[in-house]
Parts: C-alpha cells; sequence; structure tokens
C-alpha cells in the first residue's frame, strides 16, 4: 500500500488566543474525510498554550491519550485525585478506559508550553481508568532509538493497545534501523526538528510519513534532528 505523507503546511489549525493548534488528523473545527487516522492512530495535535491558560476538566472515555512537552510544562489534574507537573523531557500517558475527567494548564504564568497530544484508538474498552508518566534521558536515544510507550516491560510507559512509541535524536548523516514489533502494524514517522531521508522521501520539521506493508525502515538525518515513531495496528 502506498505510503501516506503529512506536510507540516498541509494540517488543519485552531487559534484561540491562548490555544495555537497543528492538528495532523481531524479534529475540533477541522474536518477531513481523508485525514481521520493511520490505523489505531486517531490524533495528533501540536499544541501551543499560552502562559497561565489551559484546558478546564473535561471528560474522555476509550482512548489512550499520550502527551509529550516539547518545551515548558504541564500541570496535570484528573477525577482519580492525580495532580502532577509534566516537565519536558518526560512522557505522560492517560488510558480514559470506562471514564475520566482531567484537566491540563500550562504550569507557567508566563512562557507558553509546547506539547504534542496524541490519541489512540484501545486494544481493550471500559477498563479501567490509569494514569502514569516518567522521565526519559536525551542521552539514551541519541542515534539510536529509545522505547517510550508499549504494552510491555521494555522501560516504556504501559499502553492498552499492541503500539509502540520512540524517540530518536540523531545527528547529521546518521541514521537508524527501525523494526516493527508486531506483524501488519504500520509506523507513522513524525518529525519533530530537523530534516530526514525515509522511504526515499525528504521530510523536513514537523511533517510526517505513515508506512505500512513493511518490516523495518531506515531513518537517515539530513541534519541535526528529533524524530517520533508511532508504531500501531492498522485495523
Amino acid at each position: 500500500m502506498k505510503n501516506v505523507i503529512h506536510r507540516a503546511n498541509s494540517r488543519g489549525s485552531t487559534n484561540f488566543g491562548w490555544l495555537n493548534s497543528k492538528h495532523t488528523f481531524s479534529f475540533g473545527q477541522y474536518f477531513d474525510p481523508e485525514r481521520m487516522n493511520f490505523g489505531m492512530l486517531r490524533v495528533l495535535n501540536d499544541d501551543i498554550v499560552k502562559g497561565g491558560a489551559g484546558f478546564p476538566p473535561h471528560p474522555h472515555s476509550n482512548m489512550e491519550i499520550v502527551s509529550i512537552p516539547l518545551s515548558g510544562a504541564l500541570t496535570h489534574n484528573d477525577s482519580t485525585g492525580m495532580e502532577k507537573v509534566i516537565n519536558s523531557g518526560e512522557v505522560q500517558i492517560m488510558s480514559a478506559g470506562s471514564g475520566i475527567t482531567h484537566s491540563e494548564y500550562n504550569a507557567s504564568k508566563t512562557d507558553d508550553v509546547n506539547f504534542l497530544q496524541i490519541w489512540v484508538i484501545p486494544k481493550e474498552d471500559n477498563i479501567k481508568p490509569k494514569y502514569d508518566q516518567k522521565f526519559f534521558r536525551r542521552a539514551e536515544r541519541k542515534n539510536t532509538i529509545q522505547p517510550v510507550v508499549s504494552p510491555g516491560k521494555d522501560g516504556g510507559l504501559w499502553i492498552n493497545q499492541d503500539a509502540w512509541f520512540s524517540l530518536a535524536d540523531l545527528e547529521a548523516q546518521k541514521s537508524i534501523h527501525y523494526t516493527i514489533n508486531k506483524e501488519d502494524n504500520g509506523v507513522y514517522v513524525f518529525v519533530i526538528d530537523g530534516e530526514i531521508i525515509i522511504e526515499g522521501e525528504t521530510l523536513s520539521k514537523r511533517d510526517a510519513i505513515g508506512i505500512q506493508d513493511i518490516t523495518e525502515i531506515e531513518v537517515i538525518a539530513r541534519d541535526n534532528s528529533k524524530v517520533l515513531l508511532i508504531e500501531v495496528p492498522m485495523n
């Protein structure tokens, strides 16, 4: 099947003043029937929230929600009584399961926070809601793949799906090989920063490519680059 390429400038957008968000897939006021999902990957939002602002309490159910702060920090509160601050360098996951209400606010009153908000359709519905977060050392993903979310025990945060999230920081001219963890899964590669070559395509900052029907991919950095790889079931 043909690879799917999503250029940064093709994303939908929402700007409420306090929130400036770019949507890779249909979300909120942005709707494109050709951009609903990549397999079980349903949402990938690139959010910038002004100091002192944020998302007030709102409910979710039966969705795996991953947040990755790129700069700044988030303050999290939810209906289970969880109160946490998530800093850049950390990854947060929330299994909404049978139902959870949460809020996410900028932890700073003055500086912006930029984070990726990612939703994955769960493997099992109506599980008990679950929350976790973890700090991941950047040095441990220099020119290599660092698992940050997975269904197994490889150091990543647990997710209710046969899905794997990995980060890699590549120096210019370096490359990595990523091997699919589960047969028939696809992998969605999102360029956080820099420029890479993958499957013969050149991708720049905030570009992405969805690849399936493969067992391994090579990512080559043209410049110093930061990459997020999201492996998900395709159906």
